[in-house]
């Protein structure tokens, strides 16, 4: 079982969107955003507030239908497999696809050991102690801190600092061994070296997965990403894609003049 752990044996995936639209309620909030999220490179989602970034990321692990309100249209591939088809189960679609959050989540009272392991019982994983402890070391030194809590496993999740439960969540999503990792502003509630330790991680993870991550950090997407996507909304019209392509063409050369004024700071 401990191979399946080394990176050479991740067959990395790529993520699709297509066509996808969503609503809450009589609300469009997304209009036929299509969207290629290729393997083994970091994507990232930028535009103003309000335009859809985060609606469209959680669409691709399927809990924007956790709304009572919330509907969608198109599909959703993840290697070519529509996450959405009636005999994908909810279970596989977010064991497959991870999501880290804008806020850290760790559960509080549990140990760091135990929250690295808390998935494997949502998905069904039996592991042995042995298994269990490869695990533990191999996720938390994916997230770049085995070295700072390895003395102290058995200590409440609780108790490390913001960055340091924030690398805790992605260790926590790696270890039910997810194709594709979500993250939604991870480092908006963090201090700059924070920041750049969860940078550095990210850099790491992408040999491994396939990541897509909303920023509204302008120099952050242009450290951490391969592929940039520019959502807006105008006007009181559902978020679109404006522009999509390499970061750098994003960035230093883009075709919209509203995705030069964004990235320069123009207005957002």
């Amino acid at each position: 079982m401990t191979a399946l752990l080394e990176p050479e044996t991740v067959q990395l995936a790529s993520l699709e969107g297509r066509s996808v639209s969503a609503w809450f309620g009589d609300h469009k909030v997304l209009d036929r955003v299509d969207l290629v999220m290729p393997a083994g490179q970091v994507t990232a989602l930028i535009g103003p507030s309000g335009c859809g970034k985060s609606t469209f990321l959680r669409i691709l692990n399927r809990m924007h239908e956790l709304v009572p309100s919330a509907s969608l249209a198109g599909e959703v591939l993840l290697d070519g497999e529509d996450i959405y088809a009636p005999q994908r189960r909810l279970t596989e679609a977010r064991r497959d696809i991870g999501m880290v959050f804008q806020k850290p989540n760790p559960f509080p009272a549990m140990s760091i050991y135990d929250n690295v392991l808390a998935g494997l019982k949502l998905t069904g994983r039996k592991a042995g102690r042995d298994e269990k402890d490869v695990l533990v070391e191999s996720c938390l030194s994916k997230a770049g801190l085995w070295n700072e809590v390895r003395t102290r496993l058995r200590q409440p999740g609780g108790g490390l600092s913001g960055g340091q439960q924030q690398r805790l969540c992605i260790a926590r999503s790696l270890a039910v061994q997810p194709k594709v990792l979500l993250m939604d502003e991870p480092c908006s509630a963090l201090d700059p070296t924070s920041t750049r330790r969860i940078e550095e991680t990210i850099h790491e993870l992408k040999r491994e997965v396939t990541i897509v991550i909303v920023t509204h950090n302008m120099q952050q997407a242009a450290r951490v990403s391969d592929v940039c996507a520019f959502f807006l909304a105008e006007q009181g019209q559902p978020g679109h894609i404006v522009e999509q392509g390499s970061t750098q063409q994003v960035f230093e050369a883009p075709e919209d003049p509203r995705t030069f004024d964004y990235v320069n700071g123009r207005f957002g």
